[in-house]
């Protein structure tokens, strides 16, 4: 599940299935909250959604290539993380700073043109089990 504000992304992938997505979409519709379906198993090397796209702020996205075109995404502005780079993709923000993973400098380069406020990180021992930022951050 990736949070943009008033819109609310949910993967399909093959943890969570259509009728698992389908619930949580109602129940986030009964609050308010605009539910989004991105089917994510035929995107190679995506364990989850925020593998591949993650919220920027509510209406800016970062993702893949092969996310970056998705309907889903049509009314978002979408930084697209360059080729090569696509582990950057899963990054998290904390208030004014973005947790990005050390290694990707032209993705780096690309938040730091947009205005992100960068706090880079050694993930290369995590990586190697497709762990990413978002897989080990605890918000409230």
């Amino acid at each position: 599940m990736c949070e943009a504000g008033p819109t609310v992304f949910i993967g399909l992938s093959h943890r969570t299935n259509a009728e698992g997505a389908r619930q949580l979409g109602a129940w986030l519709t009964s609050f308010g909250i605009e539910a989004r379906t991105v089917d994510i198993r035929t995107i190679p090397g995506i364990l989850h959604l925020k593998s591949g796209v993650v919220a920027l702020d509510v209406g800016r996205v970062l993702s893949i290539a092969a996310l970056a075109a998705h309907e889903a995404f049509a009314d978002h502005d979408v930084l697209r993380v360059p080729a090569g780079e696509e582990y950057a993709a899963n990054c998290v923000r904390v208030n004014d700073r973005l947790f990005v993973a050390e290694g990707f400098p032209a993705t780096q380069a690309m938040l730091r043109q947009a205005g992100y406020q960068l706090e880079p990180l050694d993930m290369s021992e995590f990586a190697k089990m497709d762990g990413g930022l978002s897989c080990l951050s605890l918000r409230f």
